[in-house]
């Protein structure tokens, strides 16, 4: 049985950036034998080495680090060759490594444009045969990128390729309709999917769909696929409960919070674990229940649950949020003691927490131990700062933050240019605020309304107003060509 969708009327709209570094795991495989009698290109063709090997070649040999270097380097110029390729049709013998790679490793950024021009690419090589692995993981990137009309267009042509639907591809499907919300949508897969033979929706197929009416806050949609979970005789797992701890508690519905994990532990076949510590202690944490949340951490240790660094790194960011210091600090001290690295996060929390504060000092400390051990700053790390100074009038260390990112290969987004332009923009700098906005753009990064509304204050408390009219213009234009989400039910 074929099962085709409606897409959902309205255009892709994304903000996307480029890379070309080489993912660490194995690369998406290809088949190369093809069982389609209606498939044009010849199996004559067949390639063997797609996987790499775990073995050395030569066992006893140091391996040269320059030749190490070299073959990265030569495996970094041909998925960059693939990626430019990928803009032309022509090319239909090319290396299958290089491609297969290259379309991992845009899966992997989440580049859903880029990903689907090489994965025509690859459609269009004689050796290629469709899978629906490579399939599964597309719809997924799709559905973390909020891509639903794509997605259900993809399907389409996995149907149209001559490939019988899995549970793993609809179940995608399901998460790429319910992370847009389209939750009509989502269940009508789910009916589909019971009226196929090996593909009735399971355990993970109903925690995915839970989860994205979770994060939508449709409670009253998850009474509903429990019940037909119920019916059809699938039991909740962990992963299930915890969506529904998680959900309660992002929605600050903490009554109902303790209730699911309360049916949680009375359920012999599944037990709270680390995932639920972290979503009660994030639940309390931002809520700003700090005794609640020591209780329940005290609560899972004599449960012996034992937790980890995101565990920590909420805790530090709650303490912090209240004012707490001085247990935010006893937190660090302690993962130091029992060997907790910290990680990006927990320095960017620090940091972030020190700058609303106005601990510049101390926000300044951190930033460069972070430095000192090599550990990379990122996007937002900058926001933070960015943020920070602007609060305090520091506008010359803006200027110095500025000038090390353009030095620098950190790869900046929206949020990035908002904050550094806002800044600016409270000071009066319109010369370099426009300067952003262009390189914003240069940059591939989307302006949206953040950046629209602070351009506008700033041009209109300058007396620009002409200026302040052409940019709502252009802010009206970019609201209408953007996705518009649908929601149903």
């Amino acid at each position: 049985m074929e099962l085709l969708h409606p897409s959902p009327p309205y255009p892709p709209c994304i903000t996307i950036s480029w890379s070309s570094s080489i993912s660490s795991s194995a690369p998406i495989t290809c088949s190369t034998k093809f069982p389609n009698k209606n498939h044009f290109h010849s199996s004559s063709f067949r390639v063997y080495s797609l996987k790499r090997s775990s073995k050395p070649s030569y066992e006893g040999l140091q391996k040269d680090p320059k030749k190490d270097l070299s073959r990265i380097l030569r495996t970094e110029a041909a998925i960059k060759g693939v990626e430019n390729k990928a803009k032309s049709w022509k090319h239909k013998q090319l290396w299958p490594k290089a491609v297969l790679e290259a379309l991992d490793d845009a899966i992997k950024g989440c580049q859903w444009q880029n990903a689907l021009m090489i994965f025509e690419l690859l459609r269009n090589q004689y050796w290629y045969e469709p899978r629906c692995q490579t399939y599964t993981k597309l719809l997924m990137m799709l559905s973390k990128c909020k891509q639903p009309k794509e997605a259900s267009q993809l399907y389409e042509t996995m149907l149209f390729e001559g490939l019988k639907p899995t549970v793993d591809v609809l179940t995608a499907l399901v998460s790429a309709y319910g992370q847009s919300g389209l939750f009509r949508h989502a269940f009508s897969t789910i009916e589909d999917m019971k009226s196929v033979v090996d593909c009735k929706p399971d355990v993970y197929t109903y925690s995915v769909l839970i989860s994205c009416c979770a994060k939508f806050r449709r409670f009253d949609l998850i009474e509903r696929v429990l019940a037909d979970m119920s019916y059809s005789g699938i039991e909740c797992n962990s992963v299930t409960y915890n969506s529904i701890i998680d959900g309660y508690g992002k929605a600050g519905m903490f009554e109902q919070m303790e209730n699911s994990l309360t049916d949680m532990i009375e359920n012999e076949n599944c037990q709270p674990d680390v995932f639920t510590l972290n979503s009660l202690i994030g639940s309390y944490g931002n809520g700003g229940k700090i005794d609640k949340m020591e209780k329940w951490y005290d609560e899972f240790q004599l449960m012996s649950i034992k937790p980890d660094i995101k565990t920590f790194n909420m805790m530090i960011k709650s303490y912090g949020k209240a004012g707490m210091y001085d247990k935010m600090k006893s937190v660090m001290d302690f993962m130091e003691r029992r060997f907790f690295a910290p990680t990006i996060v927990t320095y960017n929390t620090v940091i972030e927490v020190y700058g609303k504060a106005g601990e510049i000092e101390k926000m300044d400390k951190h930033f460069k131990n972070m430095k000192h051990i090599g550990m990379k700053p990122n996007s937002v790390t900058y926001c933070s700062l960015v943020n920070a100074y602007s609060k305090a009038g520091l506008i010359r260390k803006i200027d110095s933050i500025l000038r090390h990112v353009e030095n620098s290969d950190v790869i900046l987004d929206t949020p990035f240019f908002n904050c550094i332009i806002s800044a600016y923009g409270q000071v009066g700098d319109l010369k370099k605020m426009g300067e952003l906005f262009l390189a914003m753009r240069a940059r591939k990064c989307e302006p949206d309304r953040t950046t629209f509304t602070c351009m506008i204050q700033a041009y209109n408390t300058q007396g620009i107003t002409e200026a302040a009219k052409n940019l709502e213009t252009m802010m009206i234009s970019a609201k209408d060509s953007s996705d518009t989400k649908l929601i149903g039910c």
